[in-house]
C-alpha cells in the first residue's frame, strides 16, 4: 500500500503542487509575474486529489494504512510550502486530510523541518 500512495503522490499530488509552488512560491523571486489563472486552475486540480485522500482517510489514520510511511511524509515538504501562501485554507474543506496534516506536522522532525524552512510555515 505505500508504494501505491508513493505513486499517487508523484503522479497525481507533485505535479500539481509543483506547478502552484512555482507560481506563487518561485516566480516572485525572480521579479516574475504569477499567473494566477494557471494558480487557480491548479487548486482546483489539487481540490480533487485531495477529494481522494479525504475518501482515503476515512478508514485509516495514514496513507498506506495505520502507520506512519515514506507515503506521509512525501508530502511534508510541500504542505510545508503552501502553508505560508493564501492557499493554506484549501485543506479546510477536508476535514480528515487536515487532520492528517495537523498530526504530521506535530511531529516533532515535522517541526524541526519546518523551523528549518521558514519559521512562519509553522503555523499551517
Amino acid at each position: 500500500m505505500v508504494d501505491v500512495w508513493m505513486e499517487v503522490e508523484a503522479h497525481h499530488y507533485s505535479p500539481i503542487m509543483d506547478a502552484i509552488l512555482m507560481e506563487i512560491r518561485i516566480r516572485p523571486i525572480f521579479g516574475q509575474r504569477v499567473d494566477e489563472s494557471a494558480v487557480e486552475g491548479n487548486i482546483e486540480k489539487l481540490k480533487k486529489v485531495l477529494e481522494v485522500y479525504q475518501s482515503r482517510l476515512s478508514s485509516s489514520r495514514y496513507l498506506a494504512g495505520d502507520f506512519i510511511s515514506l507515503a506521509d511524509l512525501n508530502h511534508v515538504s510541500t504542505m510545508l510550502c503552501l502553508g505560508v501562501t493564501t492557499y493554506r485554507s484549501v485543506l479546510d474543506a477536508y476535514p480528515r486530510v487536515r487532520a492528517w496534516w495537523d498530526g504530521l506536522r506535530a511531529r516533532p522532525a515535522v517541526r524541526k523541518v519546518s523551523g528549518l524552512m521558514n519559521p512562519s510555515a509553522k503555523n499551517f
